[in-house]
């Protein structure tokens, strides 16, 4: 993957195909190659070049450990579209969604499209303690036992759909336990971008056309937060999908690839 010294730190991506141009923005804790067993050959196919950001915070890509802003992320995405010859099609789930609104209210010149995954516009009550109980555990040096982090990570991001088959949720039980709850200082400091004033006002004044996508059964940014977003911005689409919780991109990617390449097709 291509290092590149970008506003200020070095940024890694990874680019595949032709044609106009898409960059994907992952959520907090994760790299760009999530997007690549599903996203990115459903977009390549559809006759997109695609690009995969590992936001700072996720190395080869500089951590930032000292601190950030999701203005440093904004401006990390919108250089890495000038870097390629954008503008773009941009896409975001989670963190990344956040990001991908930024942008488009900040730099409309570089967006063409924006659709934003498993997103909200202000904080709630519950994402908020998540939140400040995963940075104490951090913080306290607290290692949870792997097994128990996995079931726990499986509750909060999967839908009852996937847990209610034995063979998904084994597997999916597998990767949390190997990921476990000990992460690097990086995305300690993405974590701090989790907590945010509400910005549903500022996004009335987005212009870009935009797709907001909420997944039926997310726990950590369920879809009436989403809906939120896609109400705010002047003339954007909702839609929903079912059976689906925060990692719903990866639970239903068929459906969620096919309102991506029908929107981004436009």
């Amino acid at each position: 993957m291509p290092v590149a010294a970008l506003n200020g730190i070095n940024l890694s991506y990874h680019v595949e195909g032709d044609g106009d141009l898409v960059a994907m923005v992952m959520g907090t804790g994760s790299p760009g190659r999530v997007w690549h067993p599903h996203q990115v050959p459903a977009l390549r196919a559809a006759g997109f070049r695609v690009a995969t950001i590992d936001n700072r915070g996720i190395p080869p890509t500089d951590e930032c450990a000292s601190g950030m802003k999701i203005e440093d992320l904004v401006g990390d995405t919108a250089a890495l579209i000038e870097h390629l010859g954008g503008p773009a099609r941009v896409v975001g789930t989670s963190m990344g969604a956040r990001v991908t609104q930024e942008l488009a209210l900040a730099r409309p010149d570089l967006v063409a499209r924006a659709v934003m995954l498993g997103t909200a516009g202000r904080n709630d009550p519950v994402q908020n303690a998540l939140s400040q109980g995963e940075r104490a555990l951090h913080d306290k040096n607290i290692t949870l036992p792997g097994r128990y982090f996995a079931a726990v990570s499986a509750i909060l991001n999967l839908s009852p759909a996937t847990l209610r088959d034995p063979v998904a949720v084994r597997d999916w039980l597998d990767v949390f336990e190997f990921t476990g709850s000990a992460f690097s200082a990086g995305v300690r400091a993405q974590m701090d971008l989790n907590e945010f004033d509400s910005r549903l006002d500022a996004y009335r004044a987005i212009t870009v056309p935009c797709l907001v996508v909420g997944f039926a059964d997310d726990r950590i940014l369920p879809p009436h937060l989403a809906r939120e977003v896609a109400d705010a911005i002047p003339g954007a689409r909702y839609a929903e999908v079912a059976d689906a919780g925060h990692y719903g991109f990866l639970e239903q990617p068929a459906e969620v690839n096919r309102l991506l390449v029908e929107f981004l097709k436009g």
